[in-house]
């Protein structure tokens, strides 16, 4: 009952994260992963079980010839079970570094910032 009356205060977004709980261990809401370290945000180009891989542009200094370059960042990030009907191809998100999950996984998905565009062009 303690946990009714809480959820009932909380904003619409954090009542939708406590409704669906998971059991991942690996879930930096429900779980014991602490998130610390850089944060990015990404459009996301590929979704798997269980991490999802964003790509950014970012400007570069060529010291050679005193310009910047634009480069391509892609990052592999973990897919919490809870957040994984939420984020689709396409949308745009946050991820925060946390201890290495993998070989290449470093990141876990803190939230969504923006629906795909294509999505709200159909809408």
């Amino acid at each position: 009952m303690e946990k009714q009356k809480k959820t009932e205060t909380k904003t619409e977004k954090e009542t939708q994260i406590v409704e669906t709980e998971c059991r991942d261990k690996n879930c930096h809401i429900h779980g014991n992963l602490k998130a610390r370290g850089r944060v990015f945000k990404g459009a996301v180009t590929k979704k798997l079980h269980k991490r999802v891989v964003i790509e950014f542009e970012r400007m570069v200094y060529v010291r050679k010839f005193e310009r910047y370059s634009k480069s391509k960042t892609k990052i592999h990030a973990r897919l919490p079970g809870c957040m994984e009907k939420d984020i689709q191809v396409g949308d745009y998100i946050r991820v925060q570094e946390c201890r290495p999950l993998s070989k290449i996984v470093h990141f876990v998905v803190m939230g969504k910032v923006e629906e795909s565009k294509s999505k709200e062009n159909k809408k």
